[in-house]
């Protein structure tokens, strides 16, 4: 990581953590990490892990490309996001009925547009 790079990155990892009104010490136990290196990556005395970043930024509901500044967006459309990361919990059953649900939704949706 450049010097720019560790700047957004310290910047976007305090931003994120302030907006979802977590403490240091909060988001190091909710990333499983020591309060110390969240506190050294904020002052960019430090620099994470790959493992560490994906754990910063899974605690966050961020994505890492957001936290290193490679994209605007801090999370992958929000619920879309979500639901990637999740969707492995589901039954080979559910996954079935959430793929059948997602294209009725996507003809309704069509069939709206040409109504339109």
């Amino acid at each position: 990581m450049n010097a720019e790079a560790t700047d957004i990155f310290k910047e976007r990892l305090r931003a994120a953590r302030d907006l979802r009104g977590l403490s240091q010490s909060q988001l190091a136990s909710n990333a499983k990490l020591p309060p110390s290196s969240v506190s050294h990556f904020e002052a960019g005395t430090r620099k994470p892990s790959f493992e560490n970043l994906k754990r910063l930024a899974v605690a966050l509901d961020v994505t890492t490309d957001y936290l290193l500044g490679r994209a605007d967006a801090p999370n992958a459309d929000g619920t879309v996001g979500r639901l990637h990361r999740d969707i492995h919990n589901l039954s080979h059953e559910d996954m079935k009925l959430a793929e059948d649900f997602v294209g009725m939704l996507l003809k309704r949706a069509s069939a709206t547009k040409k109504d339109d």
